[in-house]
């Protein structure tokens, strides 16, 4: 097997079982009370693709957001809506991030390039919760369900785009900020297994 099959082979390989761990991690999802409606869940399944794109490059972390997403969708309760909207807000996350670390291979490039990342799929959220994901869930819950659920922590919200805004960009932004943290805490460690 030539150098350049086996490095293939074995970038396939990592790709795959951080799939694998990406999948497991989006089934132990959770909501968090009193900080955005319960019908929004928490889960850390990002970190393995951050890892890829850090490791591989940032098609590889679109590739571990597309296996974990289409794994998911056998079990999903959301119709493939929130698979769809999970993949395209990680691919806004792993994208800047892989680009920029692919650019600054050093600690603070990779700290700068997932700073970034978080911050565009925070800001991405907006318009694709808004165009995308709640017309679909609009379809079984009524905008006005939907506000209540937003009103029960924060009774002054009156708009679909004030939720966005003011619950659903910083609880994003936080995802990632978290997944950030916890690649800091085992990117190293991790590292020969990554690389080798």
């Amino acid at each position: 097997m030539s150098t350049k099959s086996a490095q293939h082979t074995r970038r396939v390989a990592v790709a795959a079982v951080l799939s694998a761990v990406a999948a497991v991690l989006m089934f132990l999802d959770f909501p968090i009370p009193f900080l955005i409606p319960a019908f929004i869940k928490m889960d850390f399944s990002e970190l393995p693709a951050l890892l890829a794109a850090y490791s591989l490059g940032p098609l590889w972390g679109v590739a571990v957001c597309l296996v974990k997403n289409l794994i998911n969708l056998m079990f999903t309760s959301t119709g493939g809506v929130g698979e769809l909207a999970n993949f395209l807000l990680g691919v806004c996350f792993v994208v800047p991030t892989g680009l920029i670390y692919k650019a600054k291979k050093t600690r603070g490039g990779a700290l700068l390039a997932a700073l970034v990342g978080a911050v565009c799929m925070g800001v991405l959220s907006i318009p694709l919760n808004y165009y995308l994901t709640y017309p679909i869930y609009m379809k079984f819950m009524s905008l006005d369900d939907i506000l209540a659920a937003y009103q029960q922590i924060l009774p002054a919200v009156s708009s679909l785009p004030a939720c966005l805004a003011g619950f659903n960009m910083p609880f994003t932004i936080l995802k990632g900020l978290l997944d950030t943290a916890l690649a800091f805490l085992i990117y190293k460690p991790l590292s020969p297994l990554l690389h080798q």
